[in-house]
This record gives structure tokens, C-alpha cells and sequence, in this order.
């Protein structure tokens, strides 16, 4: 068992995301047997940490300060082994124009684009040069501020009209913004530990059902006028007529076997109980191929690359 400092919250605008972080790492740290301290970053972080004197830091963080190096530094400084990527990655990465450079001088495709500051539109007339920014990269031209994660203060401009209100928007959150060729296609992810690339993921934009839709099918058609005609029914008589939901549901699981018991359980436990597929190190059915690691086991191996570097 070793003692682990959590850093999650922060002051960046991606504070929310990373509290929730912070806290799925937590409980998978301590279902592991490790001494977890979650610390919430501030003002008193070097503090906290000489306190603590943990074995070894999980940096959540998200956004400026935790992804940008900076805190990296400081737990250099203090000789606290920590997860994730050094202090020159981590600047690197976090500019999206240092990134894009790197990605060229090493040969990688990444759209065409160029960066200002907001100094050069002041100072310097770059608005002048929007025009010919335009006609090189053409419609639609992403704006996007030059150091923000999350989609934070990206515009997509559709026309010349709409450029200068979507820099106005970039510049909102960063000094720094960039202009960029848009790729038309899908989003893919890949994460690398420990020489080994982990399973793609795809950020998918989600759906949303209308609760006034009508019933897709004749089935459907005939459980939603058994409802309608329930609310009729006393209490009483609508639970000896009917057997609950849920016990319904658990009975058709279990007719089709394991695995849709296991989907009935994820699907209907309450908020909050949950049994994603992620945190569950189960083998996998003889002839499938397991999709990836489960959360635990992922955490553990971050956590002991961390220890291992240092």
C-alpha cells in the first residue's frame, strides 16, 4: 500500500470535470489498498503536500496549470514521483501552436493554419491580413483559443462575416488564437502507456430522444395505451395485475443468459450505483476479445509507471 495525493479541482474553467475526475480516481485507488488524500489545488498546494508527504502524486487536473506544467514543476521541486507527462511535454502539448509545429517539423499531416496574437491585431494590423488568411485556408475556418482544452472558445465561421466575431470569442480566452483549415470527419483518441496503445475512443455527439415521440412500433403502440389505461387502475389492483418493471426485465435476462443480466444490472441500477463495463476487471466469454482494460487496472499501471520513473 502506498499513500497517494489526488490533485483535482483547481482554478481553470475545466474545474468541474476535474473534481469528478479526482473523485473515480479516488475510489478506484482505494478499492486497489492505497491511502488516498484528495487534495483540491490552491494557494496552499505546496503546503498541503510537504504535510502529506505523499509517495507518489495522481494528477487530475484539467485545463491551465494541471495539463500546462505547472504543476509538474512544482512536484519536481518537492521530489514527489507523479502520473502523466513531463514538464516539456506537457508545455508543448498544452500550446496548440507549439503542438502543430512539432507535428510538422516530425513529419505528422495536421491541418493548415496560423496563429496570432492579440498583440499583432493591435499593434501590428494583422487584421489586415485576414483576408489572405481566408483565401489560403477558405470556408469553414475554425477559431479556437491557442492554450484552452474542453472546446473551450471554439467557433467554427462559416463566411468572412462571421470571422471577426468568432476571434473576439477565442481572444476571450487566451492571448493567443488560431486559425485553422476544418477537417470534416470523426473524433478519435488514442492514449499511450507505456510504449502500449490503449483501445481507440471516439467522442460521439450525444442523442437526445424526444419524450413526446411516437411509438416506433405496433408493440410499442400497445404498451404506451396499457399505461395510459393504468392510471385508471387503483394502486392496489395495478401491482396484482402487473408484475413490477424491474422484476419483468430481470426475468428476460435471465432467460438470455449472463451477459444480459449483467446489461440489465447497468442499465437499471439507481444513479450513482452503476456497473459501468470500465471498472469491472472481468474475463472475457470464451471466443470474444476483451475491449480494453478495466479503470482499476488502468489506474494501477499509471500509478506505477509514475513510481517506477522516478
Amino acid at each position: 500500500m502506498s499513500h497517494v495525493a489526488v490533485l483535482k479541482g483547481g482554478r481553470s474553467l475545466e474545474r468541474g470535470v476535474s473534481l469528478r475526475s479526482g473523485a473515480r480516481v479516488e475510489d478506484a485507488l482505494e478499492r486497489l489498498g492505497h491511502r488516498v488524500t484528495g487534495i483540491d489545488v490552491g494557494h496552499d498546494l505546496v503546503g498541503r503536500l510537504r504535510d502529506e508527504a505523499p509517495d507518489a502524486a495522481f494528477v487530475a487536473l484539467h485545463g491551465r496549470d494541471g495539463e500546462d506544467g505547472t504543476v509538474q514543476e512544482l512536484l519536481e521541486i518537492l521530489g514527489i514521483p507523479y502520473t502523466g507527462s513531463g514538464v516539456g511535454a506537457c508545455m508543448r502539448c498544452a500550446d496548440k501552436v507549439l503542438a502543430k509545429h512539432a507535428f510538422r517539423a516530425a513529419g505528422l499531416p495536421t491541418p493548415d493554419f496560423f496563429a496570432f496574437s492579440e498583440a499583432a491585431f493591435k499593434e501590428l494590423g494583422a487584421a489586415d491580413a485576414l483576408g489572405a488568411i481566408e483565401e489560403r485556408l477558405g470556408f469553414p475556418i475554425v477559431v479556437k483559443p491557442a492554450d484552452q482544452g474542453s472546446a473551450l472558445g471554439i467557433k467554427f465561421a462559416a463566411a468572412t462575416a462571421d470571422v471577426p466575431a468568432a476571434l473576439v470569442a477565442a481572444f476571450s480566452y487566451s492571448s493567443r488564437v488560431l486559425l485553422e483549415r476544418h477537417v470534416h470527419g470523426r473524433d478519435l483518441a488514442v492514449s499511450v502507456l507505456d510504449g502500449e496503445a490503449l483501445p481507440v475512443v471516439e467522442a460521439c455527439r450525444a442523442e437526445r430522444t424526444s419524450t413526446t415521440s411516437r411509438p416506433a412500433t405496433r408493440s410499442a403502440a400497445r404498451r404506451s395505451s396499457a399505461r395510459r389505461s393504468s392510471t385508471a387502475t387503483s394502486a392496489p389492483e395495478h401491482r396484482r395485475s402487473r408484475s413490477p418493471p424491474t422484476r419483468r426485465w430481470a426475468a428476460r435476462a435471465s432467460r438470455r443468459g449472463p451477459d444480459a443480466r449483467r446489461r440489465h444490472r447497468r442499465a437499471r441500477a439507481p444513479r450513482g450505483q452503476r456497473h459501468p463495463r470500465s471498472d469491472r476487471d472481468e474475463p472475457a466469454a470464451p471466443g470474444r476479445r476483451r475491449r480494453g482494460i478495466g479503470f482499476d487496472a488502468l489506474v494501477e499501471r499509471i500509478l506505477a509507471g509514475a513510481v517506477a520513473g522516478a
